[in-house]
Order: structure tokens, then C-alpha cells, then sequence
């Protein structure tokens, strides 16, 4: 281990010659590791030497001497049960330990072996798959890592610092900040709690990505690990089946919050149920679960109308519910009883286009999608679109994309 001589308890006497702590990126960095699923906790120098100079039970190891971090150094360790930590001193004489999470994916049958060495019965195993499905995977190159080097170098003013592995660890399952091991064995409630507390946080920030329509979220469903959740069957499709049914539910009523109508909702919920039972092979699980994540999104973007007005509402509902169907903006004005100026002017101020010019797009964003996935005849696609004239249709077309219908459908075929 290289020493250096600065220690946490130095640097709080010379902070301002080594470098002052930025509560700001402490703030951000600890932030970031949340919201990846990381803890991260502050911790006293000396809470860190009592957990590290015992065994377990708590029952202190002889021979073992006492740690001191020092300054510009960061440690990373891998305890018994194959849990990783790092860990570094802070000017404040505080240790930032990060933490628990696993520094490679665990198969079940590794697990075993690990907790068989650490002296876990299998009776104290019964929610530690859980348990471990719900730490995050850490490969070496992180970007979570590659922004504690940053923190790091800004810390200390350097890029220059050693990065030291820790041998014979022994951090609790809960890491420091949740208590050492209890003298019987680990506390299975409180692994459970820890696990349910996890899961419950990982659904409610994908539900709040999907009511904003955060479609750049959905690499949290990367980390997702179905072992963290309760296993109710003997086969593993039935159960990844399960989990998608559940969050099909959950981003539904998450788009139905942010203002999405009922009449969108259905046709991209029934069609996700269908796929969900067809479902083969596990592989194919969370290629799935990312799509119905942009889907839910996408109607987000596209059909959020809590903010407009009521007459607004009925507007692009009555729009979106039949493009085939009668819509002049006369006709949508009377069919509320409203004045066809009185509508254009608010429907204007709301969404910045002119009613006429929203019928339009939404016609032919429909043109778009029949021409490209369907081989409908021209003349019906422009049915479709509520325009009995196919060659009107087909100018209008040209005017909005540049292309035939025909030039299009043959486009995105080579596309």
C-alpha cells in the first residue's frame, strides 16, 4: 500500500494547501450514484477501522491492524460475500464509502459457492438472490468511475492518484452505514426491506421518466435484474411474463397521469399484453421491456394534453381518435358548440399551430406510416387520411415531404 503523507486528520489542518471539498460536486456526484442505484454514504474514520477490524459477529480480528486511508488515494475492495466498495478520505476527515455494488455479473450458482465460503447457511439465504438482483454491476470503465476520477481530480487538483486494492475486506451485506453483521447471521428482514426499497424506487423513477416522456431513461432498464423480485413460479418465462404484465400496468397509468387519453392508452396496452404471452425466450425480455418503455413515452410526447384547455382537449382527441372521419375546423368548432373563430384563436395560442395546419401534419404523419408498413393502394391510404381525392392527396403529399406517395413507399423500402 503506498503511503503518503497526508492523512484525513492532515488535510483538515491544511485543507486550504491540498484542496477544498466542493459540497456542490459531492452533492452531484452522490446524486449520480443514486440515481444509478449505487449508494453512498459519509462515514467516520473511526466507524470505518471497527467494521474493517472485525469478523463476523462483530468479534474483533487478532492481528489485524487499523486502517487509515490517506490523501490522494482511493480504494476499491471486494469483500467475502462479493460485495465491492471504494472508498476515499474527504478535507473534512470524513471517509465518502461507495457502495455496496458488484464489480461483475454473480450467476446464482457463483453465489452459492460465495455465501457456502462465507459461511452463510442456506436457511439465511432465502432473500439474498433477491438481494444481489437489486445491486447495480459496476464494470471497470464505468462512467460512474470515470466521474469519481473527475471528483477525484478536482478534489485534489491532480489527476495524479493512487488507486490501491484493499485485501482481506470484511464489510457487513449492508454496507457500513446499515450495521455490521448481526452475531447469528445476516438479518434477513432487513435485506428484504432493502430489496423491496429498491425495487419500489426503480419503478417509481422509470414512472416519472414516462410522465415527462424521458425516452433517454430507458438505459435504467439496463441494470434491471429480475431476481430482485419475488419469484412465483417454477418457470423462468412465467415469471419474466409476470414482471412485464406488471410494468405494462404501471407506465400505463404513469402516461395516464401526464394527460394521455384512455383511447391511446388501450391500443398500445392491448397490443404489449399480446406480445407479452407470446414471449419465448429470456433473451427477448428487455429488448421488450425497453420498447414498451419508448412506447409509453412516445404517447407522452405525442398525446400529453393535460396542460391545454378543455375545448383544446376535446379538439385533438376528436382529431386523433379518426383521421378518416369529417374534420374541418368548422366542423370540430360546432361539434362543441364553439365559434370557429373562438376555436382557431385558442387552439392557436396553445399548441403554436393553426388547426388546420394540426389536422394536416396528423393526416399525413398517418400517410407516412400506412406508406411505409402497409401495401394499401394509394387511393386508400389517402381514405384513411379522410381525402376522397387521391390526387389531391397525392399534391398535398408532394407539398408536405417533397415526394410522391409512390417515391416515398419506394424510398423507405430501400431505407
Amino acid at each position: 500500500m503506498p503511503m503518503i503523507d497526508k492523512t484525513p486528520a492532515d488535510v483538515c489542518a491544511r485543507g486550504e494547501e491540498e484542496g477544498m471539498l466542493s459540497q456542490e460536486e459531492l452533492r452531484l456526484l452522490r446524486d449520480t450514484l443514486r440515481r444509478n442505484h449505487v449508494g453512498s454514504e459519509l462515514i467516520s474514520l473511526e466507524e470505518l477501522q471497527r467494521v474493517l477490524g472485525e469478523g463476523r459477529g462483530g468479534l474483533p480480528v487478532e492481528g489485524r491492524q487499523a486502517f487509515r486511508p490517506v490523501w490522494r488515494t482511493v480504494y476499491r475492495t471486494e469483500d467475502r460475500m462479493g460485495l465491492c466498495h471504494t472508498l476515499l478520505a474527504l478535507p473534512t476527515g470524513e471517509i465518502l464509502l461507495i457502495g455496496p455494488y458488484l464489480g461483475r455479473p454473480l450467476a446464482r450458482a457463483e453465489r452459492l459457492e460465495l455465501w457456502e465460503r462465507a459461511g452463510i447457511s442456506p436457511q439465511e439465504q432465502k432473500n439474498l438472490h433477491e438481494y444481489y438482483g437489486s445491486l447495480a454491476v459496476l464494470l471497470p470503465g464505468d462512467r460512474l468511475f470515470a466521474m469519481l476520477d473527475s471528483f477525484c481530480e478536482s478534489l485534489w487538483e491532480t489527476p495524479a492518484f493512487s488507486v490501491v486494492e484493499l485485501d482481506q475486506p470484511s464489510l457487513s451485506i449492508h454496507g457500513l452505514a446499515r450495521g455490521a453483521d448481526r452475531a447469528e447471521g445476516f438479518d434477513a428482514h432487513l435485506v428484504h426491506m432493502h430489496t423491496m426499497e429498491t425495487r419500489y424506487a426503480f419503478e417509481n423513477e422509470l414512472m416519472r421518466a414516462v410522465t415527462l416522456g424521458q425516452m433517454q431513461k430507458q438505459e435504467l432498464l439496463s441494470a434491471f435484474s429480475l431476481e430482485q423480485f419475488e419469484q412465483r413460479s417454477s418457470d423462468p418465462i412465467r415469471n419474466l411474463q409476470n414482471y412485464d404484465i406488471i410494468m405494462n400496468t404501471l407506465l400505463r397509468k404513469a402516461a395516464e397521469q401526464a394527460g394521455v387519453h384512455p383511447i391511446h392508452l388501450d391500443r398500445v396496452s392491448s397490443s404489449f399484453a399480446r406480445r407479452i404471452e407470446e414471449l419465448q425466450e429470456p433473451s427477448a425480455n428487455l429488448p421488450l421491456m425497453k420498447e414498451i418503455f419508448r412506447a409509453y413515452c412516445r404517447l407522452v410526447r405525442k398525446h400529453a394534453i393535460r396542460h391545454y384547455s378543455l375545448p383544446v382537449q376535446k379538439t385533438v382527441l376528436l382529431i386523433d381518435a379518426d383521421l378518416s372521419a369529417e374534420l374541418s375546423p368548422r366542423a370540430l368548432a360546432e361539434a362543441q358548440g364553439l365559434s370557429l373563430g373562438y376555436l382557431d384563436k385558442i387552439f392557436k395560442a396553445e399548441t403554436g399551430v393553426t388547426l388546420t395546419a394540426y389536422i394536416r401534419a396528423e393526416r399525413m404523419k398517418l400517410a407516412m406510416q400506412l406508406l411505409r408498413t402497409t401495401q394499401l393502394q394509394i387511393q386508400t391510404v389517402a381514405q384513411h387520411c379522410g381525402m376522397m381525392d387521391v390526387q389531391y392527396f397525392s399534391r398535398l403529399f408532394k407539398r408536405e415531404t417533397g415526394m410522391t406517395p409512390k417515391a416515398y413507399r419506394e424510398h423507405a423500402k430501400r431505407s
